[in-house]
C-alpha cells in the first residue's frame, strides 16, 4: 500500500486554517464593495474628499455590530450586586 498524504490529525488544523482564510476574505471583500474610504475606480478615485457622513455610519453600524450592542454582556448577573446590595 502506498502511504497517506493527509493524515486525519491534521483535519483540525485544516478546518481552522479554512476558517481563518475565510474571514480574512469576507473582510476583504466588505472593505473593498462597501467601504466609503475605498475607492476602487479611477473616476471615484478623482471625485476627491467627499462627505459621506451616512454612508460612514451605515458602515460601521453593520447588523453584526448592532446585534452584539444589544445583548447584555455581564456573565454572572447573579453575583453582579452582591458587594453592594445590603440586606
Amino acid at each position: 500500500m502506498g502511504s497517506r498524504w493527509i493524515r486525519p490529525e491534521v483535519y483540525p488544523l485544516f478546518a481552522t486554517t479554512g476558517v481563518a482564510v475565510g474571514i480574512c476574505v469576507m473582510q476583504l471583500v466588505r472593505n473593498i464593495t462597501t467601504n466609503p474610504e475605498v475607492r476602487v475606480t479611477k473616476q471615484n478615485r478623482a471625485a476627491g474628499l467627499l462627505e459621506n457622513h451616512d454612508e460612514g455610519k451605515r458602515y460601521s453600524q453593520h447588523g453584526v455590530r448592532r446585534f452584539w450592542l444589544s445583548k447584555r454582556h455581564d456573565y454572572m448577573h447573579e453575583l453582579d450586586n452582591v458587594p453592594t446590595d445590603r440586606k
